[in-house]
């Protein structure tokens, strides 16, 4: 068992939204990722605070796929966009909202990422690619005396890896708790686990493995 004082943790459900789950199939569907809400309530019970991120974009992106730019299709010229996506997390639709089970008011801070037009994060810390322009959350957590990060969310290969990198940057001890996770493809998962590994993050199965 890995044990946990609740006192300087924080758990971190990382874009535990709709827009990557079964719910929105137009949009960007994770397989399964309308199964982790039940690992990210357990994650909170380990915890003393509890942070969210969530895409919230808007129509007038410039990074959203057309018949003439397909998705994953690589963007030139721009700082803060790497491919093009299917619209997702549309403010206002039902994509942008939290997986059902999860309860908005539990959470004592939010990020909203990527709401301008010219940028598209992945981490939930920084709203820029280089990492300058803060989100806020790195420096709630540090004034609130957290010490330890237990994330889940979606998806594992892209937003919940970059998340956990910048944390661990941060000087957090990060734990991810697969169970909670869910990645886009087998082949980029297995990379993100190992480099997030390789980073310092501790991997647990699930959350049984916590302990007060």
């Amino acid at each position: 068992m890995l044990k946990i004082d609740k006192e300087v943790t924080a758990s971190f459900d990382i874009d535990a939204q709709k827009t990557f789950s079964p719910f929105c199939p137009e949009e960007l569907p994770v397989v399964e990722g309308d199964k982790i809400v039940d690992e990210l309530n357990k994650n909170k019970g380990f915890a003393r605070l509890h942070v969210a991120s969530r895409d919230a974009h808007s129509l007038n992106a410039v990074w959203i796929a057309n018949a003439q730019n397909p998705p994953m299709s690589k963007m030139e010229g721009f700082a803060d966009m790497d491919i093009r996506w299917p619209a997702h997390a549309i403010v206002g639709t039902a994509g942008f909202e939290f997986l059902p089970g999860l309860d908005s008011k539990r959470y004592e801070y939010q990020v909203f990422k990527g709401m301008v037009p010219d940028q598209h994060p992945y981490g939930a810390c920084y709203h820029d690619f280089k990492e300058h322009q803060s989100t806020g959350a790195i420096e709630f957590l540090k004034v609130n005396n957290i010490s330890t990060v237990i994330c889940g969310g979606l998806a594992t290969d892209y937003c919940v890896k970059t998340t956990v990198l910048q944390l661990l940057k941060a000087g957090f001890k990060v734990i991810v708790n697969l169970a909670a996770c869910r990645g886009i493809a087998k082949e980029t998962t297995e990379q993100a686990i190992a480099e997030m590994t390789a980073a310092g993050a501790v991997m647990i199965a699930n959350a049984e493995e916590l302990a007060m």
